[in-house]
């Protein structure tokens, strides 16, 4: 179920997104922040993972529905 509640993240989180990889699934080894919208938007419908992973998919949830995908861009670097 989708947690409507705000998403408080850190600069430190957004560091860890940048480095973070898929760990299962059709997208593994995939970074967390170039997985597809609509995957990450099942994952909201379905439920987000436990843990670590769960929370982390959240933030790339709210960052990608919210179009504030730019804040991914000096992550590439």
């Amino acid at each position: 179920m989708h947690d409507s509640a705000p998403l408080p993240f850190d600069g430190q989180e957004l560091l860890k997104l940048a480095r973070y990889r898929m760990p299962f699934g059709k997208y593994k080894d995939r970074l967390l922040i170039d997985l597809p919208e609509p995957y990450v938007v099942w994952f909201s419908r379905e439920g987000f993972p436990k843990g670590e992973l769960g929370r982390l998919l959240h933030i790339v949830h709210e960052i990608k529905i919210n179009g504030l995908e730019y804040l991914f861009a000096p992550l590439r670097r």
